[in-house]
């Protein structure tokens, strides 16, 4: 059924481009083998794969436990921000000491604004899918307040152009290239590290099978002795901190500096990964390089063809609501047989309720 939301979706954008003036075959000819088709496509296609993955993972943990989490981009934000401010504060540290401080910094101010989120939904019911979109537009303007004051660049005070953005990393603190002259780097290689590490987890530790439990049945796993409103709080912050990871690895692996803009919609794109890879945290190491291509060969598309950027943006969309929407309707078929009955009525129902 994923396979036929994605091709839902690319038919309605497909209107779309015709509407926009622009040949569908053309343009989807792009988006999907432009990705593919070169050495920096396929790189590129990783570069952005890394943090949909690491968002993606969260976003399992989260779902598995029964916690649906909108808040990977305000969780990314933090991230990356502490990140920065620990990396800027530790000029000299060895490599082997500092980068682990930076990427557990981005991972536990992640963990703690996803956490914040889970407190709220264990001790006073607020709706987790609220929190984390209002959560989203705090971080966004704490994130924004501190890499244009405290943290600002002192060149960029300095020459009066007052770029938003952190100062660069130290060059210890830069991940490793993975091939020389492209940007992928050694983060896509930890967040496949721990995608198997949250598999195991998950599947073959007792915190793991709590989670899953507390997703499955909340109300079953509190008679059986299970601290749902703990185990809800952790699913929230463990989501959050792996968001937070990506925001650390987005900040030390490709940019080297907190900027305006860093998440680019991952926070969300992360969703639609997870997903794709059937809530699995295997299965979402193909589907983030997926949802990783199809985000690349969009911008492709757009250079090539010249579609408006919104046209771009609504089809990216359509591929989020169809993948959301499919996935709902695979978990819940109650909801499936409702529609069957309003839109496809069986003949004669009438006459046998009579």
């Amino acid at each position: 059924m994923l396979a036929g939301a994605l091709a839902g979706a690319l038919l309605v954008g497909a209107l779309f481009l015709v509407l926009a003036k622009s040949d569908p075959l053309t343009a989807y000819g792009v988006l999907f083998s432009g990705p593919f088709s070169s050495q920096f496509g396929f790189t590129e296609t990783l570069v952005r794969a890394t943090p949909l993955l690491l968002v993606g993972l969260g976003i399992i943990i989260s779902f598995r436990s029964g916690i649906i989490n909108i808040g990977g981009e305000g969780q990314i934000l933090m991230g990356a921000v502490a990140a920065a401010a620990v990396a800027l504060a530790l000029p000299g540290v060895p490599a082997l000491i500092a980068l682990p401080l930076v990427f557990l910094s981005g991972a536990l101010a992640g963990a703690f604004w996803g956490g914040i989120a889970g407190w709220l939904k264990a001790r006073l019911q607020v709706n987790e899918i609220l929190s984390t979109v209002m959560l989203n537009q705090i971080a966004a303007q704490i994130y924004l307040f501190l890499i244009r004051g405290f943290l600002i660049d002192p060149q960029e005070v300095a020459y009066g152009t007052g770029v938003p953005q952190t100062a660069l990393l130290p060059d210890g603190l830069w991940l490793e290239r993975l091939i020389p002259g492209s940007r992928l780097h050694t983060g896509f290689l930890l967040a496949v590290a721990l995608a198997v590490v949250v598999y195991i987890f998950l599947w073959k530790t007792p915190i793991g099978f709590r989670l899953r439990a507390v997703g499955a049945g909340p109300e079953a796993s509190r008679y059986a002795g299970i601290s749902v409103s703990l185990y809800t709080v952790l699913a929230m912050a463990l989501a959050g901190g792996m968001a937070g990871m990506a925001g650390a690895v987005e900040v030390a692996g490709l940019h080297h500096r907190a900027l305006e803009d860093i998440s680019a919609g991952y926070g969300f794109s992360g969703i639609v990964a997870a997903l794709f890879g059937r809530l699995h945290p295997i299965g979402a190491i193909p589907a983030s390089i997926l949802m990783g291509a199809l985000i690349l060969g969009a911008d492709m598309m757009q250079r090539a063809v010249n579609v408006p950027a919104a046209i771009v943006i609504a089809i990216q969309g359509l591929i989020i609501l169809f993948v959301v929407s499919s996935d709902i309707l695979l978990r819940k078929p109650e909801y499936l047989n409702r529609l069957k009955k309003r839109f496809f009525p069986m003949k004669g129902g009438a006459q046998s309720n009579g």
